[in-house]
């Protein structure tokens, strides 16, 4: 994007009505969620995020972002069931209904390119509460989906019954992408407010949430005894020569240990009770020699650790603290408590009974914003030849899909 261009995107979001869910002005945002969500990655891999992040801050938008993430979540778990059951909701297509789960991907994905850094952090002001609420939403669905050992069917149901899979993957790779997220806000204890550290510590007692995604792995499996690792939105088998690499994910949930454990100002706020005690003495199992070659700071937790299982914690300072609550998903749910019938029954008329020529004009729309070669340039791996696996240049001129290196 031009930069007169990107100031224009970033000018025009702004928060939406929990029943415009999906219909014309909400798919116009979601468009340029879209467009800001693929230039942030082009520009972050090359080096150049920075207009981005100013205007985003300079224009105050990560509230409304968080803002929409929320709003996505709550239609999810509260409107799409509702839709489901009524006896008129037949959609002519399940394209709307796609693009509604899709978008809360974007912007989660979007506010992990653009969280790394510190102003951005600090531009969210209150709502990074919500923030750090959903991202404890999302690992908690990680950890379930993990300790089952199996899919984690979630809230939402979409017909037709072929989307069920995709709308699963969708839902664990959104919460891959809150561990990250989640991780950046932590490089940032020392800038947060108060009643930010006080959530992730003792409210939601992140650095035990951390210590369940340690033993579990759900980016770790195994199939026909082979092991397959999740990277770059992909199931890889991983061979034997690479199965003690430490992956992105696995460095992103070490950081954040690192961050919520050894940081003075959360030393002083975290309860060391005997039971959190004993689940971070856990960590001692896995933090091998290999797994400190890879990551040099984890030497310093094995520090903690050891000095931890030797002596009693002070207990914490008992400061009067006034907690703040998510402003964002309160605001929400009191707006719209009693009202999830009369929405998903407007959402029918309005929304997701599109006609035909409503679709065909929407698939032209999103045809120019998803062009082959942004999608392309998006992708983390090269081309890769059909027949000899080797890096390929030049892509079948009929099917446009099937990729060769010599004819």
């Amino acid at each position: 994007l031009l930069p007169a261009e990107a100031e224009a995107l970033v000018r025009s979001l702004q928060g939406t009505e929990l029943r415009d869910t999906g219909g014309q002005g909400w798919l116009q945002q979601h468009e340029c969620v879209e467009k800001l969500n693929m230039h942030a990655i082009l520009s972050a891999s090359a080096g150049q995020e920075q207009l981005l992040t100013e205007l985003l801050v300079t224009y105050a938008k990560i509230p409304v972002l968080i803002g929409e993430l929320i709003s996505v979540e709550i239609w999810k778990h509260k409107i799409f069931p509702v839709l489901c059951q009524l006896e008129d909701f037949k959609p002519r297509s399940t394209f709307p209904i796609y693009v509604v789960l899709h978008h809360e991907a974007s912007i989660i994905n979007l506010l992990e390119t653009i969280f790394f850094h510190k102003e951005i952090c600090e531009s969210a002001e209150d709502s990074i509460l919500d923030l750090i609420d959903y991202c404890h939403r999302k690992l908690t669905l990680l950890i379930a989906r993990s300790a089952n050992r199996q899919t984690v069917t979630p809230a939402v149901l979409v017909p037709p019954q072929e989307l069920q899979k995709q709308a699963e993957t969708m839902e664990f790779e959104i919460s891959l992408k809150a561990l990250s997220v989640l991780r950046f806000i932590t490089d940032q204890v020392e800038s947060l407010p108060l009643s930010a550290l006080t959530r992730m510590l003792n409210t939601h007692n992140l650095p035990c949430l951390l210590v369940e995604l340690v033993e579990h792995c759900p980016w770790s499996c195994r199939e026909a005894g082979k092991l397959k690792k999740f990277e770059n939105g992909m199931w890889h088998v991983v061979p034997p020569e690479d199965q003690v690499k430490m992956t992105k994910l696995d460095g992103q949930m070490w950081l954040a240990l690192l961050n919520l454990l050894l940081s003075p100002e959360c030393q002083r706020k975290y309860h060391f009770d005997d039971f959190n005690k004993s689940q971070l003495l856990k960590l001692r199992a896995f933090l091998t020699d290999v797994l400190m070659d890879q990551l040099p700071n984890l030497v310093e937790m094995q520090r903690f650790l050891s000095h931890l299982a030797v002596t009693e914690p002070a207990p914490p300072k008992t400061d009067l603290i006034l907690e703040q609550v998510p402003v964002i998903w309160d605001h929400i749910l009191k707006k719209n408590r009693g009202k999830w019938e009369a929405i998903a029954k407007y959402q029918v008329k309005h929304v997701f009974s599109p006609t035909e020529e409503e679709l065909k004009l929407q698939a032209r729309r999103w045809a120019q914003t998803y062009s082959l070669d942004m999608m392309e340039a998006l992708a983390p791996d090269k081309p890769r030849c059909r027949v000899c696996g080797a890096e390929a240049a030049k892509r079948c001129s009929r099917c446009r899909n099937e990729w060769y290196c010599t004819r």
